[in-house]
């Protein structure tokens, strides 16, 4: 039976913690430059409706080391919903694939390519969530903390596709999640409801973020403006005026916190250029790391691991 990798909650507490031992493994294979390929005569079409350096980069470098090839597919080479029908994409592409990975802008288009493809369908990104990164940056924060008991992440910003993706992960493994946005930019209610109701995490919602920080073990931030948002920006910016991740908000936690951005960061806007280059920033071992758990989620979804 086919698996999908398009929401956190698609695996397990056993099966995530399994997925951060496999990412470790396979860095350290890369690192010692092992001939490691479990993807050998594979293909892998990579669908790109909403373009990204750090995810063509890191899943077409991760699938090449692996002894796979991956196929980019732009904007201009299929336009998803528009040109043709998604579930007809879908099953073209899988008749030529062994993996699907797809980064898009409507979710329920990501749905609908899994839906009717006949291989594993790994979610880039889309509007509604981002679950590679998010499986990338708790692998990171283990990495950096050696445990993840007793964690509390707060994320300052926009309630938006990050947030959605942590807000899944509380459903499956146990940690004090706090989103500080400002008011009418929370994150999709139901989702913040599944967090409560599964009753395993801590999961806040702030307007303060100031208040918001204390303790945390992890301030995270993303820019105020996603694409498809830009027409927002300077708007933005008003509302999310008090929202900076700065040398304040970071002292503001009385810990040694460590500091977190998904990337591209807009330096002087949600962050500041000190913040980001600071100690406490582990904002490229995060970016590196999308390499290896996303890897590490291959091989589960596709019967190697």
């Amino acid at each position: 039976m086919k698996r999908d990798f398009l929401h956190i909650t698609d695996f397990t507490a056993d099966e995530i913690h399994a997925t951060f031992a496999l990412a470790r493994e396979i860095k350290e294979r890369f690192k010692r430059r092992e001939d490691y390929k479990p993807f050998k005569d594979h293909s892998m079409a990579m669908i790109f409706a909403k373009p990204s350096a750090r995810t063509r980069i890191s899943f077409e470098t991760g699938f090449f080391r692996m002894g796979g090839y991956a196929l980019y597919l732009g904007p201009s080479d299929i336009s998803i919903g528009k040109r043709e029908a998604v579930k007809d994409i879908a099953r073209v592409v899988a008749r030529y694939n062994d993996v699907i990975m797809a980064r898009l802008f409507a979710h329920q288009h990501m749905l609908e390519m899994a839906e009717h493809a006949a291989v594993p369908v790994v979610n880039g990104l889309t509007d509604y969530n981002h679950p590679c990164q998010i499986m990338a940056d708790m692998f990171t924060i283990l990495e950096h903390r050696g445990r993840l008991e007793d964690l509390k992440v707060v994320y300052v910003g926009d309630g938006n596709n990050i947030v959605h993706s942590w807000l899944r992960l509380a459903q499956r493994l146990a940690f004090h999640f706090v989103c500080a946005c400002p008011d009418d930019y929370e994150p999709d209610a139901e989702t913040f409801a599944a967090a409560q109701r599964a009753g395993l995490s801590e999961v806040e919602i702030s307007h303060d973020p100031m208040a918001a920080v204390k303790n945390a073990d992890i301030v995270y931030t993303d820019v105020w403006a996603s694409m498809g948002q830009k027409d927002q920006a300077e708007e933005r910016k008003v509302r999310f005026a008090g929202f900076q991740v700065d040398d304040a908000l970071m002292a503001a936690t009385g810990k040694k916190s460590l500091f977190m951005h998904c990337l591209p960061a807009e330096r002087g806007v949600e962050t500041t250029d000190s913040v980001m280059e600071s100690e406490a920033s582990i904002v490229f071992d995060e970016a590196e790391n999308r390499m290896h758990a996303q890897n590490a989620i291959l091989l589960k979804i596709c019967g190697k691991a």
